[in-house]
């Protein structure tokens, strides 16, 4: 919360200020807050309007922040969606592929099946596992997809 503040202050003492207020009336009134489907999401919406009131009651200063004032105050964290929004490009990108290359990547990676298995369930040679494999990850290259790890027993 301190971080969003700075964030959207550019004042690490203004934030600090903001988060207290904020926090002081989001105890007053948690019960209602717990409530709701995302109570951060609450709680972030009371930090920007409170700081969009702090910004009518004060004078506009132009202030600068830097990273050096900014990770004082927390150090960055990794975007917890990420890994969200890498698998469903990923999803994205094998859905495009041709039926067979697309089965045997799924085969293959989400899976584990070696080419063998691969080949027994096409009903053809490895060779052509293989060919599929390529062709199909030469694909993900070109759409700048990561090539997929393998995790057995994890489906898609």
């Amino acid at each position: 919360m301190l971080r969003y503040a700075t964030v959207l202050s550019c004042d690490p003492y203004l934030a600090q200020d903001i988060v207290q207020e904020v926090l002081l009336r989001a105890q007053q009134r948690w019960p209602r807050i717990s409530s709701a489907n995302v109570p951060a999401a609450y709680v972030h919406r009371m930090i920007t309007n409170e700081y969009l009131s702090w910004r009518r009651r004060r004078a506009v200063r132009e202030v600068a922040l830097t990273h050096q004032a900014l990770d004082v105050v927390t150090a960055p964290f990794a975007d917890p969606t990420a890994g969200y929004d890498e698998r469903d490009a990923m999803l994205a990108a094998i859905a495009r592929l041709p039926r067979k290359q697309r089965a045997a990547v799924v085969l293959r990676y989400y899976e584990g099946y070696d080419n063998a298995a691969i080949a027994a369930a096409f009903g053809c040679g490895e060779g052509t596992v293989r060919s599929h494999i390529s062709r199909a990850l030469a694909t993900l290259r070109a759409a700048n997809i990561r090539q997929p790890t393998v995790r057995s027993g994890e489906g898609l």
